[in-house]
């Protein structure tokens, strides 16, 4: 499998839960459709929330990693 290149990145490090997403929104918005954000996070909580943030705002999580201390996740933004 290629490896995905992320067209942002947004570290999320140190932030707890909403920070994270609210974060990865406001990117999202400056964004074209079809664009890759890769997040990073420490804040646990982000499993749960990102996956369910993307499918609620239309967006698609191509892959989440668990490394330990930082979450990587990247997500495909989806047309407007």
């Amino acid at each position: 499998m290629a490896e995905i290149k992320e067209d942002r990145l947004l570290d999320a490090s140190g932030l707890s839960c909403p920070m994270p997403v609210v974060r990865a929104g406001k990117e999202m918005r400056a964004m074209a459709p079809g664009q890759i954000l890769k997040i990073v996070a420490t804040d646990r909580g982000a499993l749960a929330d990102i996956p369910a943030w993307a499918e609620d705002t239309g967006n698609e999580l191509l892959s989440t990693k668990d490394e330990g201390a930082k979450l990587i996740f990247l997500v495909r933004k989806g047309s407007e």
